[in-house]
């Protein structure tokens, strides 16, 4: 492309890029990202690190990057749900040229994709790269996932919150995703350290492997907010999305990828795939929220704001604002909850419109009902649920 000198003459060529190339779409993501290549297998993408994630915005951004795509001779298929294309210098050239009447922008929020390809840019002439080093990649649908770039492009989504959770369609990701060893945040093919064992031991070169598995930890991709604490890193799963003032704590605390927090939480104990806690919430020490295949039947959980999961309970349904669920104790869908006409009746009262009828209710019928106490009676065991005499309310000055 050549130099663009006003921002009418960039306009301009947007929207002749748009409508002169065959099937033009505009992308539902893209970004250009880093990629950590295979030991032995030099064209095996391992880990993607994007410096940016655009979802569902900067379109004029993602022409500009298909136009120096094209020129290069790569043409972007638009019927693809994901594409994934190696750039060069020459590309990065040409969206230079095409970003010029932004480049005095180029550190404001507003043109964040300037200062990746002029960040690069000035990385690759200084330094050098390898090539392959370096993508762009494009997802057109939310469609089940096929490459490594994608998957990443798409946790990186979760994480920043540029999309709620279990919104998007994370189909595919354990396929697209290799076992690798992690050692200081970068993943060594396991092949690699089998074939070379002897040589690496006798050299004393053989890595410190901090953890096996195919995804990284939310750290070492996504800063936190300021009041946001995590004091163990291997805790929190990458794509994971943790809202400010979270606090996650040492010990059995754990947070998976597509679960997470959407407010201030004590997390002392796990929030497996796909569950979700409330603002003000605090799950006890070793408390264990289900995933959906951990016995939900495939119903995910929410936790509501301002609850308490006692130390060392189980929550198997999702659950209202101001509730708790005593240490120790395990409500899951098919619990059988005893519930005395005055409790009933005073949790009706919080729950506009609920109507039930009863003594002995199946603890899924209750689910996402604010304001319940579980509890066991110690006398004779019985499980019951009465009306929550208190909201649960968090340390304002530990988070």
């Amino acid at each position: 492309m050549k130099i663009i000198e006003t921002t009418d003459a960039f306009k301009a060529l947007i929207e002749n890029i748009k409508t002169s190339t065959k099937g033009y779409k505009d992308p539902l993501a893209f970004g250009i990202c880093r990629v950590d290549l295979g030991q032995l297998n030099v064209e095996k993408s391992l880990q993607a690190t994007y410096p940016l994630v655009n979802w569902d915005e900067n379109f004029g951004s993602a022409a500009i990057f298909i136009q120096a795509l094209a020129e290069q001779g790569v043409e972007v298929d638009f019927t693809q749900n994901e594409v994934v294309c190696n750039i060069n210098l020459e590309f990065l050239k040409s969206c230079l040229n095409a970003f010029t009447p932004y480049a005095d922008e180029a550190h404001g929020d507003a043109h964040k994709n300037i200062q990746v390809v002029s960040a690069l840019y000035s990385q690759i002439i200084n330094n050098g790269s390898f090539e392959g080093e370096f993508k762009v990649t494009f997802i057109f649908n939310d469609a089940a996932l096929e490459s490594v770039e994608a998957t990443y492009l798409k946790l990186y989504a979760l994480s920043q919150a540029k999309v709620a959770l279990r919104e998007i369609c994370l189909d595919g990701a354990f396929g697209a995703l290799p076992n690798v060893a992690w050692s200081n945040g970068q993943p060594i093919e396991l092949d690699y350290l089998r074939e070379f064992e002897i040589e690496l031991k006798l050299a004393n070169e053989y890595p410190h492997i901090d953890f096996v598995d195919k995804f990284p930890r939310f750290l070492q991709h996504i800063i936190p907010a300021d009041n946001t604490r995590i004091l163990d890193t291997s805790k929190v799963r990458f794509g994971a999305q943790l809202a400010a003032g979270t606090t996650v704590m040492p010990g059995a605390s754990y947070i998976n990828f597509n679960a997470g927090t959407t407010g201030p939480v004590m997390v002392e104990g796990r929030i497996s795939s796909s569950a979700i806690v409330g603002s003000g919430s605090d799950v006890g020490g070793g408390a264990s929220i289900l995933g959906v295949l951990s016995g939900t039947d495939g119903n995910p959980i929410s936790i509501g704001k301002n609850t308490l999961l006692g130390a060392n309970s189980t929550c198997g349904i999702p659950l209202g604002d101001g509730c708790i669920i005593d240490a120790g104790l395990a409500i899951l869908e098919g619990t059988k909850v005893g519930i005395y006409p005055e409790q009933l009746e005073k949790i009706q009262e919080v729950n506009t419109g609920l109507t039930m009828e009863g003594e002995i209710f199946k603890a899924k019928d209750l689910a996402g009902l604010n304001g319940i106490h579980f509890r066991q009676n110690s006398l004779n065991g019985e499980i019951t649920a009465s009306r929550s005499t208190r909201e649960i309310k968090l340390n304002a000055d530990l988070h």
